[in-house]
């Protein structure tokens, strides 16, 4: 079975369809012929911007010259009732400083110390999950906060704090937009800022908790009593270059990114990768199979090569980010076309990962590319689920070792089928499924 993808816009409409139909979804107002362009250029008395999906102006953009083009504030306009100042939409000196404090609690050495409680959290997943068809993605989501304040906090999703949390979260993913008119427009700063209503009630209702989470665990540092968790290593690490460690509020504002790239984003790539599974079984007995030779020892998961191509794939396809934006800070030409200062510069891994200019049979669901030459020579142009170059996500290795193990023990515990309906991708806050993504399961 082909992978569904959303069925893309034909035609150019005015400003204010267009608006329309980016809050609808993202993926789908933007016009077919973007899987095979190298660039694009969109503009309208509002929004000026260009599509980059050519190789050598994603490196350009990423990784050779990325001062030149740091996060758009127009990111910032969209996100900022939940992240504040976070790492995750911060440019120049300040993301510097963040990043030398951040890094060190992903390194090698720390990933291994995590490892239990991604163990830990799919224990948890296995026994809450039920026999028969179901939506699929709650349930991903459940496991995936789970791991998310295990690791940080040592707290399982049952602790009243992180439920509380998880249960906001959830009402704000419906209330918040992928692209706010907020981040459409250029306002002036004096203008207030155009997030509903219950946007703005969620993202304070959250930054509210994460504070009491936060103090918690300040006090807990005080009198000698932390766990050695990331939430601990992050408060505790001074960047090398100032000596400051992150204050109350500045440490607020990182954990609401680390839940939304912990929690979010790797809701939505497991979701999608046991609906791939379901509709391929040949896959899915590999990937059980590991799964079920699998031991809770960190040195284990170097066994797990199928349920790694799986995983890898599914994040080609299925990009929980699908589009990034930077801005260009002086005048650019790009591919001889005038890029003027200011533009926003929209790199989309959602295109750049199923071009046919860059893999064979981009829509199709094909594991086995990634143990091929051209598989991994189209991935050094092609694919970047996480970003690339010095703003690469800090939590890449994370993410991975949590989607393969989640994903290998999960199979390995049920198996899958697909029902009647089939998924269509939208883009909210992360690509997921319009109505869901729905399979069936059955324990082995």
């Amino acid at each position: 079975m082909r992978p569904p993808k959303p069925a893309a816009s034909g035609r150019r409409g005015s400003l204010t369809r267009l608006i329309r139909g980016f809050r609808r979804d993202l993926l789908s107002a933007l016009p077919g012929h973007l899987y095979g362009a190298r660039m694009a250029e969109f503009r309208t008395p509002l929004i000026h911007s260009f599509l980059c999906n050519d190789p050598a102006l994603v490196r350009l953009i990423l990784k050779e010259r990325p001062q030149d083009f740091p996060k758009s504030d127009r990111l910032r306009e969209g996100l900022a009732p939940l992240l504040g100042n976070s790492i995750f939409v911060t440019n120049g000196e300040v993301w510097r400083s963040q990043r030398r404090i951040i890094d060190p609690a992903f390194e090698g050495g720390r990933l291994r110390q995590v490892f239990p409680a991604i163990w830990d959290a799919a224990d948890a997943a296995i026994a809450r999950l039920r026999p028969g068809p179901q939506d699929i993605e709650p349930e991903c989501s459940h496991a995936a906060a789970d791991v998310i304040f295990r690791a940080l906090f040592s707290l399982p999703i049952e602790h009243e704090l992180a439920a509380q949390v998880f249960a906001a979260f959830r009402e704000h993913q419906h209330a918040q937009p992928i692209v706010n008119l907020a981040a459409l427009l250029p306002m002036p700063r004096w203008v207030p800022r155009l997030h509903s209503r219950r946007t703005r009630r969620t993202a304070q209702q959250i930054r509210q908790l994460i504070r009491d989470l936060v103090d918690a665990r300040l006090l807990a540092i005080r009198e000698g009593r932390a766990p050695d968790d990331l939430a601990t290593k992050i408060m505790t690490t001074p960047d090398p270059e100032t000596g400051l460690c992150f204050d109350r509020d500045q440490m607020v504002d990182q954990v609401a990114i680390f839940f939304l790239a912990g929690h979010e984003t790797s809701a939505s790539a497991l979701a999608w990768a046991l609906w791939l599974l379901a509709a391929n079984p040949d896959w899915q007995d590999r990937v059980a199979a590991e799964g079920a030779a699998l031991r809770p020892d960190f040195a284990a998961l170097s066994g797990l090569k199928d349920t790694q191509a799986v995983f890898r794939e599914t994040l080609r396809l299925y990009p929980p980010v699908p589009m990034m934006v930077r801005q260009a800070t002086m005048p650019e030409r790009f591919r001889d076309r005038p890029v003027p200062a200011g533009a926003q510069l929209v790199l989309s891994p959602w295109h750049i990962q199923r071009s046919p200019r860059l893999w064979d049979a981009p829509d199709d669901f094909d594991p086995g590319r990634w143990f091929t030459d051209h598989g991994r020579s189209a991935a050094r142009d092609g694919y970047l689920p996480f970003s690339a170059g010095a703003r690469v996500c800090p939590g890449a290795g994370f993410a991975m070792i949590e989607g393969v193990v989640m994903l290998a023990r999960l199979t390995a515990a049920f198996r899958l089928t697909p029902t009647d309906d089939i998924p269509v991708p939208v883009a909210r806050l992360t690509v997921r499924g319009e109505d869901g993504i729905r399979i069936r399961l059955e324990p082995r």
